[in-house]
């Protein structure tokens, strides 16, 4: 075959077209993967990240950097409400459980503040359990079902 014939822009508009479509089809990708992300989700991690700087405070008896962490925790963010409608939709006549997880979560961690303000270790620890087993209640309730519904997620 004699490739010295054929000219060279001969092939740029069918380049240029499978460019085009590529960046399509990942800007679609793009698209779905930020659309499943539910503010939800940032959410949790943000608090299982201040948690975890928790842990460390603890064990350093930070009482300061303790309090301002269990501020953070007992004003986290909610979803937006959209995103709030589509879960308690969801939740239906859960929603009262859901909600009952997230009042002791943020009734805890207004009780680590204050312990963590009057440089309370015990009570700081007591605190930061119940914060816990509130989390842990509401993920082993909720998570599966929820990954699977909202994330199509086993």
């Amino acid at each position: 075959m004699n490739f010295s014939n054929l000219n060279p822009m001969s092939f740029r508009v069918p380049a240029l077209i499978i460019v085009f479509l590529l960046s399509i089809a990942t800007a679609s990708a793009q698209t779905v993967t930020a659309e499943k992300s539910m503010a939800l989700k940032g959410i949790m991690e943000k608090m299982g990240r201040e948690m975890q700087l928790v842990t460390q405070a603890i064990s350093k008896e930070d009482w300061s950097a303790i309090s301002s962490l269990a501020a953070q925790i007992a004003s986290h963010d909610e979803p937006p409400p959209p995103e709030k409608v589509q879960i308690l939709t969801w939740l239906g006549p859960q929603a009262s459980k859901f909600r009952g997880f997230d009042n002791q979560s943020h009734q805890s961690a207004n009780a680590m503040v204050q312990s963590a303000n009057q440089k309370d270790g015990v009570g700081v620890i007591s605190a930061f359990a119940k914060i816990q087993t509130a989390c842990l209640g509401c993920h082993q309730t909720f998570r599966k079902d929820y990954l699977q519904h909202f994330y199509s997620k086993p």
